[in-house]
């Protein structure tokens, strides 16, 4: 009995107004947003320590972070190039890109566990006013909406990156660049690989056979249009697509808290929760 009053419960507290929860449950709004608070605090913990393991990045295809779209499309016309492939694959410059693939993605597993305390500090900030549009699924400032079509099943997702996007920028980018100087592809740093991709592909294109293939190519009508230097910022866009990636698996935790409250009440288990949830029978 209790599990199913405490399933009906959250459920409410997810879907419904604030005067059926105070009607159904006796509970206070401090209560109730104080038990949403928890909950976020689960749900982006769990985003944040599901990142920081080994492949929390690189093994999951959601938020790997891939080659920066510059890089890529070097890439692309090289390897299209049947000629330029095969120097390519000689000198080393194609495994140099995946190791640098895997570096950044490295990095990022690195640094993730630095955000939670960061979310933590947005999660405390969280009035009343602001939780019970989470709860109704309106992202607070956003313009209201009785229509269901409107529900973001994300609204706290929302809140957070708006309130966390810029310090997380500021604090998380220094770990980002820390951890692209760290040795995490064998003895080898992002930092290191990414220069060597640089230099090989500078070197690459100065060869006297690359410069033949790429004029035969433009003789034939196929102009590869190879930039000269590689200038991406690697730190710049690793810590972008790193905060992307955070923000879509808290997103993901947030749809879980939505679709089975009753799952999240009972491994979110704490002071607040007690209290709201373990005196009703």
């Amino acid at each position: 009995m209790k599990k199913v009053m405490l399933s009906i419960m959250v459920a409410a507290m997810l879907f419904t107004g604030c005067e059926l929860i105070e009607e159904t449950t006796g509970l206070t709004e401090e209560e109730v947003i104080e038990g949403l608070k928890t909950a976020l605090n689960v749900g982006s913990d769990s985003a944040s320590t599901g990142l920081s393991v080994i492949n929390g990045y690189y093994g999951n295809a959601l938020v790997k972070i891939p080659l920066p779209p510059e890089v890529v499309s070097i890439r692309d016309k090289i390897n299209g190039n049947s000629t330029l492939a095969v120097i390519s694959s000689t000198i080393g410059l194609e495994d140099k890109f995946e190791n640098v693939v895997l570096a950044v993605n490295r990095s990022a597993e690195n640094a993730a566990r630095e955000a939670a305390p960061i979310f933590k500090n947005a999660i405390t900030g969280l009035t009343i006013s602001q939780g019970w549009d989470i709860l109704n699924g309106i992202v607070p400032s956003g313009t209201k909406s009785t229509s269901a079509a409107d529900f973001d099943s994300t609204a706290a997702t929302a809140y957070l990156s708006h309130q966390t996007y810029e310090p997380l920028t500021n604090l998380y980018a220094p770990k980002i660049n820390a951890s692209l100087d760290k040795d995490l592809v064998g003895t080898l740093s992002a930092t290191e690989i990414w220069g060597d991709v640089t230099s090989t592909y500078n070197n690459f294109l100065s060869r006297t056979d690359v410069q033949t293939a790429l004029m035969l190519a433009e003789m034939l009508g196929k102009d590869l249009n190879l930039p000269s230097s590689i200038n991406t910022d690697l730190g710049v866009f690793s810590t972008q697509k790193a905060l992307d990636g955070l923000f879509l698996m808290v997103g993901k935790e947030e749809k879980k808290i939505r679709r089975d409250p009753l799952a999240w009440a009972q491994t979110a288990v704490g002071n607040i929760l007690e209290k709201v949830f373990g005196s009703k029978e």
